[in-house]
């Protein structure tokens, strides 16, 4: 029995192994390249003999990437802050309130998560034609401005925060936005931090809507910048893996850094019923 708790124990090991290996090795090769020189661009090596930062300092100093890059930054920050208020402030409604329709709301809510993103592309675009929004950031911002599926974490978390700690806040004089920013908010930290995770990856990586809502490429995110200056520089592998890089790199730095925020908000399972 000891030997074959041992042997599947190994196993799963190696295929864990292999499996990050061929994850990783992408991220790895691209690294490696955003430093070569345009001569050994196409040798396989993962470690080159004479590494160069010319290709960085050419993207930040003869292409649009800074600003590309401060636009991303700017649009995954203020939706990012924007879901945490909004959907942790109606979570908390549907929680700890009771109020006839609740259900129902939730319900509708939680049904928005069944309707694929490409069907709400149209609808979205005839908003912003019809208010004049076309080419701004408010254009792509505003459909991640409030996340459903953030209301049902927020809403799941909240549920199992005890209803007695709030009633004696209210007794003590405690005003509802106090009690919801100084006991409640405090109490979800982990599953804020998930929020703002996955919230911040997904508007970063956003490709679809920012392409059809910007014309000018100095409106473009990183995403769409990065496909505008692959096809303008086609040839030069070496550029297009440096702007990948650009724009792959502070995620893994944003994501290392609260990855144990991540593990925690799972483990309390705040996805139960």
């Amino acid at each position: 029995m000891v030997k074959r708790d041992r042997l599947t124990t190994i196993s799963a090991y190696v295929f864990l192994t292999i499996f990050a290996v061929l994850m990783v090795f992408p991220i790895i090769w691209m690294s490696a390249s955003s430093v070569k020189y345009s001569d050994v661009r196409y040798i396989s090596i993962l470690n080159p003999k004479y590494p160069t930062l010319y290709n960085y300092q050419y993207i930040f100093n003869y292409s649009l990437f800074p600003r590309w890059f401060l636009n991303s930054l700017l649009i995954a920050v203020v939706t990012t802050v924007s879901v945490l208020f909004f959907d942790s402030l109606i979570g908390y409604t549907l929680a700890k309130f009771d109020f006839p329709g609740r259900k129902l709301i939730f319900i509708l809510i939680l049904s928005t998560l069944m309707i694929p993103t490409e069907m709400l592309v149209i609808p979205w675009y005839i908003m912003v034609r019809n208010l004049h929004w076309m080419g701004t950031y408010w254009s792509i911002m505003f459909p991640g401005m409030i996340s459903a599926f953030g209301i049902f974490l927020m809403k799941q978390f909240m549920s199992t925060i005890p209803n007695d700690l709030i009633d004696a806040a209210r007794i003590d004089g405690v005003s509802e936005f106090g009690i919801f920013f100084k006991i409640v908010l405090p109490l979800v930290k982990p599953a804020l931090a998930t929020l703002a995770i996955f919230n911040f990856i997904g508007n970063w990586n956003a490709f679809l809507w920012p392409l059809i809502v910007t014309s000018s490429p100095k409106m473009y995110t990183l995403p769409v910048g990065v496909a505008y200056f692959s096809s303008e520089n086609s040839m030069s592998w070496e550029l297009i893996m440096t702007g990948a890089a650009v724009s792959t790199i502070p995620l893994i730095i944003f994501f290392l850094i609260f990855q144990k925020q991540i593990v925690k908000g799972i483990t309390m399972s705040g996805l139960k019923g």
